[in-house]
């Protein structure tokens, strides 16, 4: 064995969604932040680097300041490294250059505040890479990033240039970029330890004077399937520690400390890239279904590992096309942003950029193994700090009451309706509510995901739908597991070929296109077709939406059923915190199907602290069913509840048939 000494660079990365369960947040330090933390500090000679999202430190200085304090000491006493990111965990490349630096500084400042610890390094969200934040990190201090080894494979580098950090640049701003070694993630802590140690001996014989970097999410040492008794009950992480320290050809160190000792082993311009998982998740499905069997052929073929960065799939912003859900929000986020950075100088406040960074945390904008689209709670978050931001920066620099705006750049105006007290985005050709804002709740009640193709549903139908089948046991990697966690059956695949937006109205079983009215005070809008004329407008009066349809039947046609669909997102979705009440007669949670004729609904929420109420202007047939759709998570595939779809019909009359809706929030 040749007496070259190996550096190990160790480094995990700690986060919880904005907006996440106490009760998850719990369970997290219980089986992972804490045990880890408290392992670690048995072996103050072992140093590693920490990056923690800043919304989670604030958790833990709040809820476990045990934990807390116990990386305090660590960070005190040199064993750890703070690496630093954006505070709120957004994708940078995602956000305006402005709010990059904003981001970054905001978590150099808590890391000073907290640890009087200035943080060299930065760790990017999701190893999104794209060379437009290069001046950004550059202008914060921070002076490297971590990266996966297969970015460097995708700008060509073979894979044994890959032991020590690269020099980029981007319009003169310098940064160093260490790429971390993708075999030794899958190895730690899945492998066992000997194994993991021999892949290190035979990494530094192969390779000699290059280093072995390792950066990876904490929460696969405990919260991933099957680890936490495997990494502490049965010793995982104390047995790899003490076999590194006991090598003498290892030296543990950090990455600040090899950056200062080495030099760079090149210039290096690396593409817009993430993982290679992520890549695949971005992509459409039939095309992610493609990119599979590619990577299937060439890995049968034993050349994938070869030709792996060749067949590399999308990127991260491809998430803005698949989810028009997503494309919405991020463009919302956009325009508060550029509202706020417009504002006179002594006007933002810390509470108004402390709702924009929040509404930047990348959990709710996409959807792979990870990402949290599909959570209701999650996007709720995003929603509450856009409508207080929004709400806030109305006071300092009020609109208009209507404005036409092409916010999410499809081409088309929407119509911003707002009273002060709520507000309806009204979209074309259908007239339907592309948001539903009501301020004083700080909830969007359109926050509403369609059903559509996933390329993950192959899995669902070839493994069955049982809750308690799972092909794999023992220490897997989360991207392999099958598993159920609920019932799922073919009837739960069924895609929705229209958005899921509340007053999207159907005739003869077709869905009705509008054109806007000109010359209305209001929102009003025109549908004309064979055997019908209908008008639809929309009025806010502090709060109380009504939605007024005045429609004449045609050549017969009078006495068919009209109908449209409310698409509401109650924060209680199918829990037990909700209620719904019909004509004064409570009929149960959301969950249930039912069906009957009313002419007032209510529905307490007590997540929500309130109620919606519905009045109509005459007894009408209606139906209601949760909205679900099913979706992965490393925990396997669950049902989850988007809303509570509200079905009225009634019969058009001959000539001028009214009929109105009311629908109002009350707070509790």
């Amino acid at each position: 064995m040749t007496s070259t000494v190996l550096p190990l660079l160790f480094g995990v990365h700690a986060h919880q969604p904005i907006g996440n369960f106490t009760e998850v947040i719990d369970n997290a330090v219980a089986r992972c932040y804490h045990p880890f933390l408290a392992v670690l500090a048995q072996y103050p000679e072992f140093p590693f680097a920490l990056h923690s999202s800043g919304w989670l430190l604030g958790e833990l200085a709040q809820r476990h300041p045990q934990t807390l304090e116990l990386l305090v000491q660590m960070v005190r006493r040199g064993q750890v490294e703070l690496v630093g990111a954006g505070d709120t965990e957004p994708v940078l490349a995602a956000i305006p250059h402005i709010d990059r630096i904003g981001q970054l500084e905001a978590m150099k400042n808590r890391l000073q505040r907290d640890f009087g610890y200035c943080p060299r390094g930065a760790w990017l969200t999701e190893r999104v890479w794209d060379p437009s934040v290069v001046p950004a990190l550059a202008a914060s201090g921070i002076r490297y990033v971590m990266v996966d080894d297969y970015h460097f494979l995708c700008a060509g580098l073979p894979a044994e240039a890959l032991g020590g950090f690269y020099r980029t640049e981007e319009n003169g701003a310098v940064i160093d970029v260490f790429p971390i070694s993708e075999a030794l993630r899958y190895r730690v802590p899945f492998s066992e330890v000997p194994d993991t140690l021999a892949f290190l001996a035979q990494w530094q014989q192969g390779s000699p004077g290059s280093a072995a970097i390792y950066f990876d999410d904490i929460e696969k040492f405990g919260l991933w399937p099957e680890t936490y008794d495997w990494v502490y009950h049965q010793g995982w992480l104390a047995r790899f520690i003490e076999a590194v320290l006991a090598a003498p050809w290892v030296q543990v160190s950090h990455f600040a400390t090899y950056q200062e000792q080495h030099r760079p082993l090149g210039v290096i311009y690396l593409p817009t890239v993430s993982y290679s998982e992520m890549n695949e998740w971005t992509l459409a499905p039939q095309s992610a279904r493609e990119y599979a069997a590619l990577r299937a052929q060439e890995r049968e073929a034993g050349r994938l590992e070869r030709r792996k960065a060749l067949i590399r799939g999308g990127t991260w912003k491809n998430f803005l096309h698949r989810y028009p859900e997503s494309n919405w929000m991020h463009k919302r986020m956009l325009q508060l942003s550029a509202r706020l950075h417009a504002l006179p100088d002594g006007k933002i406040s810390p509470s108004l950029l402390a709702d924009l960074h929040a509404a930047q945390a990348n959990d709710a904008y996409w959807h792979g193994l990870f990402g949290g689209i599909y959570l209701p709670h999650l996007r709720r978050a995003i929603y509450r700090h856009l409508t207080r931001l929004e709400a806030g920066l109305d006071i300092l620099a009020p609109r208009p009451a209507i404005e036409d705006l092409d916010v999410d750049l499809d081409g088309a105006l929407e119509c911003f309706y707002q009273d002060g007290f709520s507000q309806v985005v009204i979209h074309e050709p259908y007239a339907s509510l592309q948001e539903w804002l009501h301020y004083p709740s700080k909830h969007n009640f359109a926050d509403t995901l369609a059903r559509r193709d996933e390329a993950y549903y192959d899995k669902v139908r070839a493994h069955g739908a049982s809750p308690e089948h799972s092909p794999h046991s023992g220490i897997v990697s989360a991207h392999d597991r099958v598993s159920f966690k609920a019932e799922i059956g073919e009837e739960d695949l069924v895609f929705d070929p229209l958005p899921c937006q509340s007053f999207l109205d159907h005739w003869q079983e077709q869905a009705l296109s509008y054109s806007r009215e000109p010359g209305y005070q209001s929102p009003s809008y025109l549908a004309t077709q064979e055997g019908l004329q209908m008008r639809k407008s929309f009025r806010l009066e502090q709060g109380m939406l009504t939605v007024s349809y005045t429609g004449t039947a045609h050549h017969g046609a009078a006495g068919q059923l009209f109908s449209t669909r409310l698409y509401l997102a109650m924060p209680s979705c199918d829990g037990p915190g909700g209620c719904l009440w019909v004509d004064g007669q409570m009929q149960g949670g959301f969950g249930k199907s039912v069906t009957g004729v009313a002419r007032k609904l209510v529905l307490t929420d007590a997540v929500l602290g309130g109620e919606m109420r519905i009045l109509l202007s005459r007894m009408t047939s209606w139906k209601a069913w949760a909205h679900r759709t099913v979706s992965q998570s490393e925990a396997g595939f669950e049902k989850i509840m988007q809303a509570w779809v509200l079905e009225l019909s009634w019969e058009l009359g001959a000539e001028n048939d009214f009929f109105q809706i009311q629908a109002e929030v009350r707070r509790a």
